[in-house]
């Protein structure tokens, strides 16, 4: 019982605690942690956790200790010369005993609190390297002061212009060799890649495997070979541990399926068989009974520029039962949104199947998902499941509470037009974005389908796929929002008004406010960016000739103002059409179009402009969270009695308790 007393005592000295009440609302915590360079860190609760049993308890323990056996993975997947930076940073940081007060290691300290947000050198948004802020000669000094090891050419990269795109969407850069990102080897080009898969055909056309997605490409004497991310492959170390806690959280499974999921996915790091993971994605998608859920394994391919890799993910939940008994009535009306859409008949689903939706609160993350995470997911991403077994939409309902907690910043006043506008906003500007966000995963990302004999996105619209498939399921909720159909389901006060207020923020958001995340004279990169841009300024230049939307100067202040709701309305169904047809056709070429003229350059009379009202704000543009420590308490026969959850004392002292307690990999893989 020692382990449990000492433990107690620790949370009534902090004042750490879990949370006893499913509303959030009542409990005095403090979400705001810290800010350095352009991110705020967060912290959010668990609501839920101490309602659940024990049994429930241990499994959201063990599949949290899960995900964190697999943090290295994304460092090392984002960049070949990660683990290495990240370690001999640490160390540094670890060790160091002289001036800390100095503005090179205020510099240092930045550098490496980025990195550990970023899980590598590069911004997790722009994909562009960091500038350290101090000199090669500094960091050189403090390796040498502290004994730690960083070979020459990880120490130049810091430094040099080399490696300087984590993920290039300039093509005349090459998208393969001009990208960091370490899904590819060196030599390895966008060709290599196209042939390689171009020769793999699935045993079931009509269930393509997502070839690609669990491995690294290399050339090697004998030709290019994939090397399979699997237990006695690349990334074995980390996947034996994954493996080890899948096992635990096995024996605690909430009913059978849930426990034929977790025998899949173990069978899958194991073998690397493409088959198992879309078996286990059946089964997973068919667990729709139990309290706690989790997303596991290599899955989004955003970071690949070629879309086939997935990058590493986990996330563990717990239902909200209120709100997802609220938006459920999204996904019980799923063909009644499928059958009234802009999108042609021919592209729409006949039988839209088992959309489940769910408002979690989450009890932990780690790779792709920590510390930024997002705050809507949709899965599985193969479509044949889709449309055969369906898909699950959640919303991470405590990670939006949180990021409204942080306190607001003003800019709403700044960039929005006129005072109406903005008491509309404030009124139903979190509820607008909340049924966005669950119209966008939940509707938007499960509708329409592929024309029989089309390839799948990745094949056919390669690296626009990502920002096509984004700009659907936005349009999907533009479309939708403001439709009485919201009102009749009692999922909005007034669709009117939150129509409105959606519509605004995201033209304001489309054509202006995003810029803050870019530097002055770039592109935008980022696939979410480009869709919102895309959109935002199609139906801009679509509806000019009616004054759908005016651009506005005032006091030398741009606006962009929508004039005419109900025409905006009918241009996001026109480009929902013209999207879903470009995805239903694999059109390539209308794909590639639509993107580089809309999507890509940007305005650089208003970006200066955005950039320079946004100076007086000193909210960083991006976000992301510490999370909450679960702690395992034991009785005398070394068996859990209990899981704690204990807030964390700052994001610094996670980061190094995370590299001390979970690394599996070596420097290079």
């Amino acid at each position: 019982m020692l382990k449990k007393k000492i433990l107690i005592i620790i949370l009534l000295i902090t004042g750490s605690y879990s949370c006893s009440s499913p509303d959030i609302k009542k409990v005095k915590f403090n979400f705001f942690a810290e800010k350095f360079a352009d991110i705020q860190v967060l912290r959010y609760q668990i609501p839920g956790f101490d309602e659940l049993s024990l049994n429930q308890k241990k499994l959201v323990y063990y599949l949290t200790e899960a995900g964190l056996a697999g943090r290295d993975i994304m460092y090392d997947q984002n960049y070949r010369h990660n683990l290495s930076i990240r370690r001999a940073l640490e160390n540094i940081y670890t060790n160091f005993n002289g001036d800390k007060n100095s503005e090179n290691w205020k510099n240092f300290e930045i550098y490496l609190k980025r990195i550990w947000f970023s899980n590598g050198i590069h911004h997790h948004y722009s994909n562009d390297k960091f500038d350290p802020g101090f000199s090669k000669e500094y960091l050189q000094s403090l390796l040498n002061e502290t004994k730690s090891v960083l070979n020459e050419e990880a120490l130049s990269v810091i430094f040099d212009d080399n490696d300087s795109k984590k993920v290039n969407k300039d093509k005349s850069k090459g998208l393969v060799i001009g990208s960091a990102v370490n899904f590819y080897g060196e030599d390895i080009t966008e060709l290599d890649v196209d042939e390689f898969y171009g020769k793999m055909k699935s045993p079931d056309p009509k269930k393509p495997l997502s070839f690609g997605l669990n491995s690294k490409l290399e050339r090697t004497s004998e030709g290019i070979v994939e090397r399979k991310y699997k237990l006695g492959g690349m990334y074995s170390n980390s996947i034996e541990k994954i493996i080890y806690w899948l096992d635990k959280a096995k024996e605690v499974a909430e009913n059978p399926k849930q426990k034929k999921g977790f025998e899949l996915l173990i069978e899958y790091y194991r073998t690397g068989d493409l088959k198992i993971w879309d078996d286990y994605n059946i089964a997973w998608v068919e667990t729709i009974e139990g309290d706690v859920d989790y997303i596991n394994g290599f899955i989004e391919v955003y970071n690949d520029p070629k879309g086939y890799r997935g990058s590493y993910e986990s996330v563990v939940q717990i239902k909200d039962f209120e709100m997802s008994r609220k938006m459920s009535k999204l996904s019980n009306e799923a063909q009644w949104f499928e059958d009234n859409s802009t999108i042609m008949d021919s592209h729409k689903k006949e039988n839209v199947v088992g959309i489940s939706y769910n408002t979690v609160n989450v009890a932990g993350e780690s790779g792709d998902a920590s510390p930024s995470t997002p705050i809507g997911i949709n899965l599985p991403n193969a479509n044949w499941i889709r449309a055969e077994h369906g898909s699950k939409s959640i919303s991470l309902g405590n990670i939006l509470y949180s990021y409204g907690q942080a306190g607001s910043s003003g800019k709403l006043e700044e960039f929005a037009y006129d005072s109406e506008g903005i008491k509309l906003e404030k009124k139903y500007g979190k509820d607008a974005d909340n049924l966005h966000t669950a119209l966008h995963e939940v509707i938007g990302h499960a509708s329409g389908k592929i024309i029989e004999g089309v390839g799948t996105p990745k094949e056919t619209l390669k690296s626009y796929a990502s920002s096509l498939e984004e700009a659907r399921a936005d349009l999907v909720a533009l479309y939708y929002i403001p439709d009485k159909k919201m009102e009749d389901l009692g999922v909005a006060e007034s669709a009117k008004d939150m129509g409105r207020v959606s519509y605004d923020e995201y033209i304001r958001n489309g054509l202006m406010t995003q810029l803050i995340r870019i530097k002055l004279g770039n592109d935008v990169e980022q696939a979410h960016m480009r869709n919102r841009q895309m959109v935002s300024k199609w139906v801009y230049e679509k509806g000019l000739s009616e004054n759908v939307i005016e651009r506005v100067k005032e006091n030398n202040k741009t606006y962009f103002v929508i004039r005419d709701y109900d025409k905006l309305r009918v241009l996001f169904g026109e480009l929902l059409k013209e999207i879903q047809r470009i995805k239903s056709e694999g059109d390539y070429d209308a794909g590639m179009n639509i993107i580089e003229t809309y999507g890509v350059k940007v305005d650089q009379e208003i970006h200066k402009e955005v950039l320079e009202r946004n100076k007086k704000f000193t909210t960083p543009p991006y976000s992301g969270f510490i999370n909450p420590e679960l702690q395992p308490v034991y009785d005398d026969n070394n068996e859990i009695v209990d899981i704690l959850v204990i807030q964390p004392e700052s994001f610094a002292k996670q980061m190094i308790d995370y590299a001390n307690k979970y690394t599996t990999l070596p420097d290079y893989n």
